[in-house]
């Protein structure tokens, strides 16, 4: 083993300035990743070539070494994991898709896809020679029953999360599946709430309280964080069918939700009550799409100005959001903003290093990113420099209060027109995700500054109780003249204090549902076509880690197309066809992930020269057919997915002869 290890490091020592050189060129293609930069700094962790380190969990040991669950069920000892010369040890193997680790009392426990287990170096040779099962769940065999966790709560005891199965849409074919649930160190196993889909992040605070991370899919409109207790549901019904076991804390049962209620979560829940509203949404495409790990921020100030708030991984966006929760009439709430993008893979796990920066854990095997690379660990660094942000914002009965990390420029703070403020929400329903639904404008009535310049207190007109609050500040400063690093916040407003909301209504302002024509969008074949109709019939497919299911079609010029997109995958998806040109896939992506909230309505189509023709957004298990005549320019064209962060990987060559 010491053989293996001084190899390792030697590879470690010639991959450092290479692993440097990429993440500079990763950092140069976002502007924002640029300015981000300067505050806190992204620093490659160097894996050697032969270690394919697919990050599943971190954890730290007593003795500061790092340890790395995979998704190929390794976990890997780094020793020295600050340094450029980190020493690799594998420790343990042979398991099964490893998506969580903690340490504890001289040993690793993990979940596996079936059961968790205790790892322990009883010889102390740098090997695990125990592998205990502490307790097992069944499994049906489908490729989505992911586990993760565990983590453990003041009591001493574990709590995982089980994802759902996937088969045309989520399934709890195995007991127990979309479900959080405890397991003591002895094995004692107990459910404590159901309705979860894919949870891959959740953490636990000073006060017990356990928050989850949840996925856009069926029964999810947008990525979400909530709070739960025992007895609660979180809102996928499938897994209430094991609500007639003996030790279930629920007895609502998957019919008694309704599928397409026409009402947003917040409101359903009035009706349910054992439903759960989110604590914070994050939405989709807006701020990420794969919501991942949760980290709170415990190092006392040692990593900038956001003591006691919460990191929040994205896997599709390959970022990390930060969020201010705060608790009103006894219900969390808050606010999320950006924070840091341009991870070199997708963001899983994070945890603090005992020099309290952060180290990052990342893949993307079968679930594509915006970073290129297949894994990495890097560790992202406070410069010791306070970046102008939105440090807090809190809900008041008629507006909200902000807080600044530095004090703001008093005139430009006392101009209204310096706000722009919009609600909006999701639908709750079986369907996979949803649109932006009910969105409108709200009006800043007053801005009153402290005198020091750090706060805010907005007057608000339109307020309203279980919407998303986005607030726009792009030409706000700083007294010394910096703009915000991050000028948009997004606060779930779930409770006002005194319960009251004051905040007057706002009348005919509804901007949501919009139909918008777009004439590059032919979903009926044109009557010119006559009897004889299409030319050609293409079929193009998906197939997972965000890819068509072929690399090239070929169709003859000045032809008449039908395109069908049989969506099979588990995700929305559509099919974008553009002009030629290497780099027009990428730039009517970029294109895409600025719509902003008009993305769903655009179906993330922005309107360009570069787009010829194209479908609307397709949900899983979905088609939709298309009918366009093709280009009398011969050539090489593209067929793009320019759904928010799709574009990297999923296009297919599109040959006019």
């Amino acid at each position: 083993m010491k053989i293996i290890n001084k190899t390792i490091v030697i590879i470690a020592v010639l991959l450092v300035n290479q692993f440097g050189f990429s993440q500079k060129d990763k950092m140069l293609n976002s502007d924002q990743a640029k300015k981000e930069a300067e505050y806190y700094k992204i620093v490659d962790v160097p894996i050697p070539n032969d270690i394919k380190l697919e990050v599943g969990g971190l954890a730290l040991t007593d003795k500061n070494q790092l340890g790395v669950s995979t998704r190929r069920g390794e976990v890997w000892l780094v020793n020295n994991p600050y340094s450029k010369t980190p020493v690799f040890n594998r420790y343990a193997h042979g398991m099964h898709e490893t998506l969580g680790l903690a340490y504890k009392d001289n040993g690793f426990y993990l979940a596996q896809r079936g059961e968790l287990t205790r790892l322990e170096d009883k010889n102390n040779d740098g090997v695990a020679d125990l592998y205990k099962t502490v307790y097992s769940w069944p499994l049906s065999g489908n490729y989505h029953e992911y586990s993760y966790g565990p983590k453990f709560d003041k009591n001493g005891d574990m709590i995982l999360t089980l994802n759902v199965s996937w088969y045309k849409g989520g399934k709890s074919f195995a007991k127990w599946r979309g479900w959080l649930v405890k397991v003591t160190t002895e094995g004692e196993f107990t459910p404590l709430a159901a309705g979860l889909r894919s949870p891959a992040g959740f953490a636990i605070n000073d006060n017990n309280d356990i928050f989850y991370t949840e996925n856009q899919g069926d029964w999810v409109g947008s990525g979400r964080m909530s709070h739960l207790e025992k007895g609660d549901f979180a809102g996928h019904a499938e897994s209430l069918k094991w609500t007639d076991e003996p030790n279930s804390p629920l007895k609502l049962k998957p019919e008694d939700i309704e599928k397409q209620s026409g009402l947003s979560m917040y409101d359903y829940a009035k009706k349910e009550k054992a439903l759960k509203s989110a604590a914070i949404w994050f939405p989709h495409t807006i701020l990420g799409i794969s919501t991942s790990d949760i980290l709170y921020d415990t190092t006392n100030g040692k990593f900038g100005p956001f003591k006691g708030q919460q990191f929040i991984g994205d896997q599709g966006h390959s970022k990390i959001m930060r969020v201010y929760m705060e608790k009103v009439n006894g219900v969390y709430q808050g606010a999320a903003f950006g924070f840091v993008e341009g991870f070199s893979s997708g963001v899983l796990r994070m945890i603090w290093g005992k020099d309290t920066n952060m180290f990052v854990g990342m893949t993307s095997r079968g679930w594509a990113s915006t970073g290129k690379k297949a894994y990495g660990l890097q560790r992202l660094v406070w410069s010791g420099k306070t970046p102008f942000e939105i440090k807090t914002m809190k809900a008041l009965d008629d507006g909200f209060e902000f807080e600044f990390t530095k004090p703001i420029n008093k005139k430009l703070a006392e101009d209204l027109s310096n706000y722009k403020i919009s609600t909006f929400t999701y639908k709750y329903h079986n369907t996979y995700g949803s649109p932006i639904v009910d969105q409108q404008k709200s009006m800043v009535h007053k801005a009153e500054i402290s005198a020091d310049g750090l706060k805010v207190k907005l007057t608000i007109h339109g307020m309203r109780l279980g919407f998303i609050h986005q607030i726009e500040m792009p030409k706000l400063k700083s007294a010394s003249g910096e703009l915000l690093l991050h000028n948009t916040g997004y606060y779930t407003l779930n409770q006002v204090p005194g319960g009251e909301l004051k905040s007057p209504k706002m009348h005919m302002t509804k901007t949501s549902n919009k139909k918008i024509d777009q004439p590059k969008r032919v979903n009926t074949m044109p009557s010119s076509w006559g009897e004889h109709g299409a030319d050609e019939k293409v079929v193009i497919g998906t197939i997972p880690g965000l890819k068509y299911d072929t690399e090239e079609i070929t169709i003859n010029r000045n032809s008449k197309i039908q395109l069908t997109l049989n969506n099979n995958d588990d995700m929305i998806h559509n099919v974008v066809i553009t002009k030629p040109g290497k780099e027009t896939p990428l730039k009517i992506g970029e294109m895409a992930l600025n719509l902003g909230l008009d993305g769903p309505d655009l179906n993330y189509v922005p309107f360009s020269d570069l787009v010829l023709f194209h479908s609307g957004t397709v949900g899983p298990e979905s088609n939709e057919t298309i009918y366009f005549t093709s280009p009398s320019e011969p050539g090489e064209y593209w067929i793009v997915c320019t759904f928010p962060g799709h574009s990297f990987t999923m296009r297919t060559k599109l040959v006019v002869k």
